[in-house]
């Protein structure tokens, strides 16, 4: 339970008003504050929830994330209005991967297909061939044939697919390919935890380095780690992911104690957005997505792919 101060109560008053008289669904992702997980109407990671808005009867969306999330949600909802409480909430692992830097990888490697994280900007999906997400990045190029792919643009969930599919697969950009929060976690980190909670499953996510990676006892992305706890007897888990998620997990599961795997493990782009500027963006219905036709329907298509070659 979070407690609220009269300031914060009043401006989730607020924004639930207007949310009702202005027709707005409110999407939140995982790693977002806990006040604004709770005014949600739904939250989930970002494939989850540009999938579910689909399915959405209200044609106008507040999208609570970073940038290259909202681009996914109207790319798969074009005629659907997204506004965001803040255009300065982006993500340094998308921007780390241009389409020049594709289309050079895509020069010297002709026969590898391109397979986009969705973490990626819709500029940069406009050139791949499919997309994945952290929880099915290992299915979708297990199916593809081709033992060689290019990967990107998280060089770590790149590494971790190599190891499961056992295809050759080259990360793009390369070293500068990572996202700070899960790239910080180390072995040493993960050897702590154990000592401070012998009994505790410790739970990461991919994109994290693998020398951190093979001593935990569960690799998932924010959906499967709403999973985890439903089957394993354990009663104490170490997250290793944005500390975000630690709210809906508590939230989930009350009978079981959650710990971040590092307690600065905190997305500053995710928290940008706050029930101050929820409530303006509401207020003013401003920063809607906009995306030029043509960049669109080219991005779809990999997403398209993916749902497909995962039928």
């Amino acid at each position: 339970m979070i407690n609220q101060t009269a300031i914060e109560r009043d401006f989730i008053e607020k924004i639930i008003e207007l949310k009702k008289e202005k027709g707005y669904t409110i999407l939140a992702h995982n790693y977002q504050i806990g006040e604004l997980q709770d005014i949600a109407d739904i939250t989930g990671d970002s494939l989850q929830l540009a999938r579910l808005a689909t399915e959405i009867e209200n044609d106008k969306i507040l999208f609570l994330g970073v940038d290259f999330m909202a681009e996914t949600l109207k790319i798969l909802n074009p005629s659907k209005k997204i506004i965001v409480p803040t255009k300065g909430s982006t993500c340094p692992m998308a921007n780390s991967l241009t389409p020049e830097i594709i289309k050079e990888f895509k020069e010297k490697y002709p026969e590898a297909p391109v397979v986009l994280y969705v973490n990626s900007t819709a500029a940069c999906k406009v050139y791949a061939d499919y997309t994945c997400t952290s929880a099915n990045a290992v299915d979708v190029v297990s199916k593809i044939d081709s033992d060689i792919v290019l990967f990107g643009p998280d060089k770590n969930l790149g590494s971790y697919v190599a190891e499961k599919t056992g295809k050759k697969v080259i990360p793009i950009p390369g070293d500068t390919g990572y996202c700070y929060v899960h790239n910080r976690f180390s072995a040493e980190d993960v050897k702590k935890v154990r000592e401070e909670h012998p009994d505790a499953k410790i739970i990461i996510h991919p994109e994290s380095p693998k020398e951190a990676r093979d001593l935990c006892d569960y690799i998932g992305s924010t959906g499967q780690m709403m999973k985890f706890p439903e089957t394993d007897d354990a009663k104490e888990f170490i997250i290793g992911t944005e500390v975000g998620m630690i709210h809906k997990l508590e939230n989930t599961f009350k009978d079981k104690k959650f710990y971040p795997l590092k307690e600065l493990a905190i997305c500053n782009n995710m928290k940008k957005n706050n029930l101050k500027n929820v409530y303006l963006s509401l207020l003013n219905e401003e920063h809607e997505i906009e995306l030029p036709e043509e960049i669109m329907e080219k991005a779809k298509i990999p997403i398209l792919n993916m749902f497909k070659i995962m039928e």
